[in-house]
């Protein structure tokens, strides 16, 4: 796991070897252990590189890596599972090679592929590979969207990075906010991709590869995509197979994730996910799996820490536990420079946490994200099924009598859901799951004047490949090119490479994806029970206790929080006269916003956490864009 960058010139100036070296550097907490540098005998391009040692621990596996004659370099950022496999074959062709990296794999298979040679690697990577005989560049994604790659694209110049920061600091690629970005981030709690908060600066979209010719010319194309059923065309499996099918995959991919040279972990929320990783593991490793979970301290709503133990209890592991104090959010200026802005997510505070407390015992951890994204596993999904079968009728009544209730205590109380569920349940199955899904909605032209949104710009992209599909496939297809990437996988990697810690998540090994997005809708959603097929798949490994409880979620009860001890710090944010964000947000709203969550008028824990975070992004940004910083 490493940090990667990069730049490309075409306005006949050289590249600045110490201008790349600040940009690698910047990304210093993604790869401690070395750092590397190639320019190009021209000087026209230039790769930067910082690694973390995960395989072949040795100097011989340090990037940018070359190929034989050193006419490809290549600087890689994730892992390679079937590199073993590859690098036989390469072997067998006549291939030399320096190393026992995965890196090596990707120089030699270019040489015989070209840029396509991305379609046979298995794995989680952003890559950038340089061609010293055509001048040509080439930058590929992995095809969930587990690893980053940004890029700044201007006249003449061409840099790219794992993380934006990167481009901070630059005098000559001026970092500018991009204010029709705001209203999105307001609206899902992140800017959707390929689009950032800053102008001139996108992502390499998932399951993408970009070439960069030496004429300045851009061509990228979508090698992979996840393929959910058709309503018309679901295919037929027998459920026996299916459930042999998934277990079969599920501990494959846990295994192939095994391999490191460095001590490796997992984290154990105590959820379904989690807790069939982690029993995977205790019955493919011959020593007692490292464990780690966080909890919060005085509300029971958001802990998940008793499963985590029944959990690490059954598989015998060597478990680790944090709890988090209010506190913790004097961590808010952190999560924002590793996050490149603000982000609307406020479990990025305890995945930071465990992520740190992880990485004092290991340097990989397995993780069971992109479980609910396969396998239907949130609420939101039930719901919208539900919600489709029920008179518009009697959903405008019942919404408008819990109205006149008393607002909940907080965000996860039966209540709230319940006033969530039938608020969206009279909107289009598209409407209302971004209602279910958004941070402001109702509330998103008052709070950003002006503003032209289209709450459904998030999938736009995506419509003719959603046509036709099932109402639950079309919100898995949604949910998996959407939210999965650019909040879930975001949160993942910025927590984890900012404490230098590697995290590898089975249930979106490739083999796995495919296997079980082409299952029938039965098999995830079987009436009220989620994740069906998952959960008959391991049912002699979940403890009884977690395999009868709902979903839970990672949340944080910033609701609480920001009543009581940081009551000041949100208030001295939100209702200065001087706030930057009043010029671009309704002062008005704010304050009227802020004044209805203290009063406990309205619990809007996470629309304050949105507002803080933005307020605090917009004070940091001069120092953080400072040429020279």
């Amino acid at each position: 796991m490493c940090g990667i960058c990069g730049e490309r010139r075409f306005d006949g100036r050289p590249v600045d070897d110490s201008t790349v070296a600040a940009m690698r550097d910047r990304l210093a907490h993604r790869g401690p252990d070395s750092c590397g540098a190639y320019r190009s005998p021209d000087g026209g391009a230039a790769l930067g590189f910082r690694r973390l040692r995960i395989i072949d621990l040795t100097a011989n596996a340090n990037q940018p890596m070359p190929n034989e004659d050193g006419a490809v370099r290549v600087v890689f950022n994730g892992e390679i599972y079937n590199f073993r496999e590859l690098g036989d074959g390469l072997r067998r062709r006549g291939h030399r090679f320096r190393s026992r990296s995965d890196t090596e794999t990707i120089a030699h298979l270019y040489e015989e592929k070209g840029a396509a040679c991305v379609d046979d690697l298995d794995g989680m990577f952003a890559i950038a590979i340089w061609d010293e005989r055509a001048s040509r560049l080439v930058l590929a994604r992995d095809r969930a969207g587990k690893k980053p790659l940004f890029y700044y694209h201007a006249d003449g110049v061409f840099a790219f990075a794992s993380e934006m920061k990167a481009f901070f600091g630059r005098g000559d690629l001026p970092i500018e906010i991009d204010p029709a970005a705001i209203p999105y981030y307001f609206l899902h709690g992140y800017v959707p991709g390929p689009r950032t908060f800053y102008r001139r600066v996108f992502q390499v979209p998932p399951g993408t590869c970009m070439t960069i010719d030496a004429d300045g010319r851009i061509d990228a194309r979508r090698y992979w995509r996840a393929e959910f059923p058709r309503a018309a065309d679901a295919p037929a499996a027998a459920h026996d197979a299916a459930i042999a099918g998934v277990r079969e995959r599920v501990t494959r991919a846990v295994e192939k994730r095994l391999v490191s040279d460095v001590p490796l972990g997992a984290f154990l929320s105590g959820g379904l996910d989690s807790t069939i990783v982690v029993g995977v593991m205790s019955r493919l490793m011959a020593e007692p799996v490292k464990t780690f979970s966080i909890g919060f301290e005085g509300d029971a709503a958001y802990d998940e820490t008793r499963y985590a133990r029944i959990a690490a209890e059954r598989f015998a592991t060597e478990h680790t536990e944090f709890r988090v104090a209010p506190d913790a959010v004097d961590l808010i200026d952190t999560l924002l420079w590793h996050h490149d802005g603000p982000f609307g997510d406020s479990s990025a505070l305890p995945t930071y946490l465990v992520s740190k407390l992880a990485r004092a015992k290991v340097t990989v951890v397995l993780t069971g994200d992109g479980g609910d994204e396969l396998f239907a596993g949130y609420r939101r999904f039930r719901a919208s099924i539900a919600a489709g079968r029920m008179p518009r009728a009697v959903v405008r009544a019942a919404d408008a009598a819990l109205a006149r209730l008393p607002p909940p205590r907080h965000e996860r109380s039966r209540l709230a859901e319940a006033r969530r569920f039938l608020h969206a349940a009279a909107a289009p199955p598209d409407i209302r799951m971004t209602m279910w899904n958004a941070v402001f909605f109702d509330d998103l032209p008052a709070l950003v004047p002006g503003s032209a949104v289209d709450v459904l710009h998030y999938i736009r992209g995506e419509e003719r490949h959603m046509d036709g599909l099932s109402p639950l496939s079309r919100l898995l297809h949604a949910n998996f090119t959407s939210y999965l990437p650019d909040d879930l996988l975001v949160k993942l990697d910025r927590a984890t490479m900012a404490n230098a810690l590697e995290a590898r998540s089975p249930f979106l090994d490739r083999e796995l994806i495919e296997y079980a997005a082409a299952l029938p809708d039965g098999y995830k959603l079987a009436g009220s029970r989620s994740k069906a097929i998952l959960r008959d798949a391991f049912a002699d490994i979940v403890p009884p206790e977690i395999a009868a409880r709902g979903k839970m979620g990672f949340g944080v009860p910033v609701g609480a929080w920001f009543r009581g001890s940081l009551r000041g710090y949100m208030r001295d944010l939100l209702l200065a006269p001087g706030a930057r964000y009043r010029s671009m947000l309704s002062g008005e709203h704010v304050e009227q916003l802020v004044a209805r969550h203290l009063s406990g008028e309205a619990n809007l824990g996470p629309q304050m956490w949105t507002l803080v975070c933005f307020e605090r992004w917009l004070q940091l940004l001069p120092e953080w864009t400072r040429p020279g910083n």
